[in-house]
């Protein structure tokens, strides 16, 4: 059964997604332009690929539920 708070997770880790996705144009304008020292760059995208990949996870699993709750045709 899907509930409220996997719905509100999936909705929060959407928000972040796009945050992610701000931060992670802004990284490779930074490593494109050739940054001295990309180490942060690369962490920023580290980091916004986790979040990309939970985002994904979480919302195949809940539409996943959603599917198993629809009446069958």
């Amino acid at each position: 059964m899907l509930s409220k708070n996997s719905v509100r997770l999936n909705m929060a880790l959407g928000a972040l997604s796009l945050i992610a996705l701000l931060f992670s144009h802004l990284a490779l304008t930074d490593i494109y332009h050739g940054e001295a020292s990309a180490a942060a760059e690369w962490a920023v995208l580290q980091v916004s690929a986790a979040v990309f990949v939970m985002f994904i996870a979480l919302t195949l699993l809940n539409l996943r539920r959603v599917l198993k709750q629809l009446p069958q045709q």
